[in-house]
Parts: C-alpha cells; structure tokens; sequence
C-alpha cells in the first residue's frame, strides 16, 4: 500500500476515521482529523498553536469557541446532498466545543496559526460555487475557506466530481514557492463515494517520477499530497467527494498544469 494512503480507520478507533498531523505525513504545515461523533456525545478542540476549520460534513450540532457559540447549526445529512456545508473557524490559542444533535461526522483541518483573526461561523451562504471543466471532465466545487473568508494559513474546498468523470484535471502541482508563478501547498484529500462500496483512482507524481503512486481509494480513505502531480479518476456508476486541505508558506494557490496534458484546456474552451 502506498505510504501516501491512509485507510479509514473507523471500525478500530471509536470514531476516528482519519487523523494526519505534520509529524506522520512527514511535512510541515497540514494536519487533518474526521470524526464520527454519536447523537448527544461531544468534543472539544484545542487549537493550541494552529488556526482550525471544523467543517460539519454531516449531521447537526451545538457549537462554541472562547468567545461565541451558535445552536443547531448544519444541515446536510450526507457530503452527496449537493448542499454547502457548516463550519466553525478557531484561531491559534482557542478550541471549539461540539455537542452532536443527531449523528455526525466533522473534519478537522489544521495549519500553523498566527491569531490574526476571529472566531466565527461560515455558513452556507457564505461559501463560494463554481463549476470547472466540461463533458467528462466537469466537477463541483464549494470553496469553504478560500478566497471568500480570511485566515492565517488555511485553505479548505469540497469537489463532487460525477461519474465517470475525472477531477483536479487536467493534473496540476503547487509544490513550488516561486510566486506569482507557483505557490507551494502540501494538500490532503478524504475521499467519501457514493455508493459507498465503490472507489476511485487517485495518481500522485512529479515530473522525473521519482515520487509516482497510483491508489485505489475507498469510501473513508485519505490521500496525502507533499508535492506533484495529483488528478482524481471515478468509474462509471459511482461520484465522488473529496474534502481538500491546503497550507504552506504562503495562502496563496497557484498552481502549474502538467505540460503533457495542458493542451486538453485549450480544446475544452
């Protein structure tokens, strides 16, 4: 298995279905968790030193920080609903305390923080839709904590990619930090799959192969992505959704496509 892959880790660890910190991915800046939480269980967050997004994938809860609290928030049973999701950003030094009012499953996405900035709820309303590419190459996008809302470090999205399609595509990097050209991202995906029995394929590369994996991912599993290349292929008779979560030196994305495949672009137009 590829030392890229982190398998859903639900049935071993009373919830916990992912958790990466920079210590075990071996880089500098993400960190990510997802837990199932059970109806009227609950938990709390430190951020210590990193700015937080508990992004509510589904399920309703009560939520507050050090400073705010906000009831009965999320509303989206299933990341397939097609609607944006809650989340509660938490600078450096704070927590968010979640109690679960039906059954949940939250993420948990983490970078280096600075405390320049406020607790708050993001809403639905709030987050950011576009539709990228065309034919089989068409994907749904919800920025979550993007260009659309300030923080120190982190960037955060959702994609439903159809069936049959293929996303983050043509392949792209952000490996670099050498803006305005290139900025340089680490970048997490949890993949959920619709029906949930199903997998798709997800490629990471650079350009002398020396890093070069190919994944079958399933419904609950995690890719990481330290540097290169990373496109998303879905069979016939299944979509995907994947949560992604960036940060690095700067927040900032930019990224390169491949040069092998960018000619596919222009024949989209």
């Amino acid at each position: 298995m590829s030392y890229l892959l982190s398998k859903n880790k639900k049935n071993d660890n009373n919830g916990l279905i992912q958790k990466v910190t920079p210590q075990s991915a071996n880089w500098k800046y993400v960190g990510f968790e997802v837990q199932a939480l059970a109806k009227s269980s609950s938990i709390n967050i430190e951020s210590l030193s990193d700015e937080i997004c508990v992004v509510i994938l589904s399920g309703k809860v009560d939520a507050s920080t050090r400073t705010e609290s906000w009831q009965n928030i999320g509303e989206r049973m299933s990341v397939f609903e097609r609607k944006a999701p809650y989340s509660i950003y938490s600078p450096a030094d704070d927590f968010v305390s979640l109690t679960a009012l039906t059954d949940v499953e939250v993420a948990i996405c983490r970078a280096p923080g600075k405390g320049g900035y406020q607790a708050k709820l993001i809403t639905p309303e709030q987050c950011q839709y576009e539709t990228r590419g065309i034919n089989t190459n068409t994907r749904h996008v919800c920025n979550i904590l993007f260009a659309n809302e300030t923080a120190d470090s982190l960037l955060v999205c959702e994609v439903i990619t159809p069936s049959g399609n293929w996303s983050s595509y043509p392949p792209h990097k952000h490996d670099t930090d050498a803006a305005p050209t290139e900025t340089q991202l680490e970048e997490t995906y949890y993949h959920k799959i619709d029906p949930p029995q199903g997998f798709v394929f997800q490629r990471v590369y650079n350009d002398d192969r020396s890093l070069d994996e190919t994944m079958s991912v399933e419904d609950g599993d995690l890719v990481m992505v330290p540097e290169g290349y990373h496109p998303v292929g879905v069979p016939h008779g299944y979509q995907s959704y994947y949560l992604n979560v960036m940060a690095g030196p700067s927040r900032n994305w930019i990224f390169n496509n491949d040069p092998d495949h960018e000619w596919i672009i222009a024949q989209d137009i």
